[in-house]
């Protein structure tokens, strides 16, 4: 038996993503301890992840923290690793490989740099979509592939039953109007209108809720919807991850909470404006959809209910 190690530090979306690819890599060392380095806001997460045997705090501290790195080198080399997966694919992740694991070739390191094909430029590879480098990586190194392409973040929820009896929940629908506040470009800002023609159009059958991250609170007075927390708080991954997969539907901005709902298999749309393209970042599935605009202060609420109402009947 073996020590392999994934690298995983976030973010949100990026960890939702990344179920199917952890998923593969597991089921191809089933014999082998799969181990996952991460950051504190994906510890506890990733400690319900059934394809992982032990999670590896990473604290990441400045790069020149040299009693950090010593110890996390301590801890790291305790395992003898024999594979490491890195898909994280950052110069964080460069730098590890440079400095803890000096040693590592190809066949010991697999990762987006070391699996790219012959004669393709990174620029032009880091076009394609998410999903798809996944599974070239692993294809590259000798993983068989039959999760990466389709990530399944159901086994992430938690029992909110509480909190949903607390706010009478039974038919409802989440939105996620809030984004990073340096990526004010992924902002719809219509998200009001849109709550006012689902209590009109759908003759208020479904409560409209929203569940703001921690530093979003505030800002939630600004949505006239139920704010949904636990105790004055925000939800945690697990608890956020339950309030979507019990929804009726969710419409969402291009963040983590709408990558979760597409890997959860729940149906909603995200918004997206000219940052990317739903392509890129792998977030259609069967019950998940993209509205694309060139400016997302041009999409009319009037559009994105149509949508709604057109997969939520």
């Amino acid at each position: 038996m073996s020590n392999i190690l994934i690298i995983k530090h976030g973010s949100l979306g990026d960890i939702a993503q990344a179920c199917g690819a952890i998923q593969d890599i597991s089921e191809n060392h089933k014999d082998d301890e799969v181990h996952l380095l991460t950051t504190k806001p994906y510890f506890d997460l990733f400690k319900k992840n059934p394809h992982i045997s032990n999670v590896i705090l990473d604290k990441r501290l400045p790069r020149f923290n040299l009693i950090y790195l010593y110890s996390l080198m301590k801890n790291i080399k305790k395992y003898k690793f024999s594979k490491v997966y890195d898909l994280q694919n950052s110069s964080r992740t460069a730098f590890y490989k440079r400095i803890l694991f000096p040693k590592a070739t190809k066949e010991t390191w697999s990762s987006t740099e070391t699996t790219l094909p012959e004669g393709t430029p990174k620029k032009d590879f880091d076009k394609d979509s998410v999903l798809s480098r996944f599974d070239h990586q692993l294809k590259s190194s000798g993983i068989n592939t039959s999760h990466t392409l389709s990530p399944d973040f159901s086994w992430s929820p938690s029992d909110i039953s509480r909190i949903k009896n607390y706010h009478q929940l039974k038919k409802y629908i989440v939105l996620f109007p809030f984004c990073s506040p340096h990526l004010t470009s992924k902002k719809w800002p219509y998200y009001n209108d849109l709550i006012s023609m689902i209590n009109e159009k759908l003759e208020n059958k479904f409560k409209v809720v929203i569940a703001p991250g921690p530093g979003e609170i505030k800002d939630a007075s600004s949505i006239n919807a139920l704010c949904v927390l636990d105790n004055g708080k925000a939800l945690d991954i697990s608890q956020l991850s339950s309030l979507i997969k019990d929804s009726s539907f969710v419409v969402a901005n291009d963040t983590g909470p709408a990558h979760m709902t597409a890997h959860l298999g729940s149906k909603g749309i995200a918004l997206f404006g000219s940052h990317t393209t739903p392509f890129k970042v792998s977030i259609e599935r069967e019950n998940f959809k993209a509205i694309q605009v060139s400016d997302l202060s041009n999409l009319s609420a009037e559009k994105v209910f149509e949508r709604l109402s057109d997969i939520i009947s």
